[in-house]
């Protein structure tokens, strides 16, 4: 995927600091930093990190264009020279990194790049906030793909995610994380992580009765329909109306693969009520997936309970890590090159 250029997606200081570099000389040296954590969020054991693929591009496309250089200079605090060199800038360094998907654990090095010090200062932000993210989303969502037991898991949040990015992004890190697909098209067309989808409940109420709506959609979609029964009553007319509809439309053509959707109520209680009405009637292909707030502590509960679950659906408490929504990367010098090529450890030591 090609990444927008987002040169000037950066903390101010980094410039006032790397204007600093330039006129003391500093920015030819080869400086190395480190990204790594403190805390794994949820406290949990360990984080799955995610987010490199969106540092390299940005990487490849990092460049200033003329109106940021003329932004710079009207603040009037910036070297003429830094400016100039701002204006040929690419980014030169090396950067070594966890592949996408490796457990990683707190306090040591996910990532580091080394780069004259300019370069290495500039990219900060963007790093941080692409590891940051998708490391929390990766890690919350296998958090939930684990709690599920062999279930499939699906990322049904973009719709509660923070902005678009936030969305896109956040259902890739949480296929990195053990997610088996997403509801986001667009993660599916930029990313190929499977995306798919039935029904809502206005498509159910779209029609006079609930019968005709199952009906015309597995006309419609009859190899492997999930049908939301949900909208009225589930066990009263949900269910049976469904069970009614495969009978009627899928048997007849050979096709035993569908399923129902409970998006409320006790989804134990009703699993359980749903799965011995589908296998009474002779749909034991027929596999039932749930949704509605989900987590890994609701999900285990659940599973707890012998709720007959097949799929889990998660949203926003996936997509937004609702429960522990921030993580702690951070960015440190921890080297700095002299001009004999010596690298000189460096170290912050925070006063006790």
């Amino acid at each position: 995927m090609k990444q927008e250029n987002y040169a000037m997606l950066c903390d101010f200081y980094e410039f006032t600091m790397s204007n600093g570099y330039f006129k003391n000389d500093f920015y030819r040296k080869n400086v190395y930093f480190d990204v790594f954590f403190r805390k794994v969020p949820d406290n949990g054991g360990f984080a799955i990190a995610a987010g490199l693929e969106q540092v390299i591009d940005y990487i490849k496309e990092l460049h200033f264009e003329e109106e940021d250089i003329e932004y710079l200079r009207s603040k009037g605090i910036f070297d003429e020279g830094f400016l100039s060199y701002l204006a040929d800038f690419r980014f030169t360094g090396d950067i070594y990194a966890v592949p996408e998907g490796t457990p990683v654990f707190p306090n040591e090095p996910i990532m580091t790049i080394k780069a004259p010090a300019i370069e290495a200062q500039l990219v900060e932000t963007f790093v941080l906030l692409s590891l940051n993210h998708q490391t929390l989303i990766a890690t919350k969502a296998n958090r939930i793909v684990r709690a599920a037991q062999g279930r499939a898991v699906l990322e049904f949040g973009s719709r509660r995610a923070q902005g678009a990015g936030g969305a896109v992004l956040g259902a890739r890190a949480a296929y990195i994380g053990g997610c088996a697909g997403t509801a986001c098209t667009l993660t599916d067309e930029l990313f190929g992580v499977p995306a798919g989808g039935t029904m809502a409940h206005s498509w159910v109420q779209m029609f006079d009765n609930e019968y005709e709506a199952f009906k015309a959609y597995c006309e419609m979609y009859p190899d492997n329909p999930t049908l939301l029964v949900d909208t009225y009553n589930t066990l009263k007319s949900g269910v049976p109306n469904a069970i009614k509809v495969f009978k009627e439309v899928l048997l007849p053509q050979g096709k035993t693969k569908c399923a129902i959707r409970l998006d409320s109520g006790d989804i134990s209680y009703l699993s359980k009520k749903a799965r011995k009405m589908l296998d009474d009637a002779g749909l034991t292909d027929c596999t039932i997936t749930a949704s509605n707030a989900l987590d890994e502590k609701l999900i285990r509960d659940l599973m707890m309970q012998g709720a007959q679950v097949d799929t889990f659906g998660v949203g926003e408490r996936l997509i937004t890590s609702s429960s522990a929504p921030v993580f702690g990367g951070v960015y440190k010098l921890v080297a700095v090159e002299d001009e004999s090529g010596e690298i000189v450890p460096k170290i912050k030591v925070p006063l006790l």
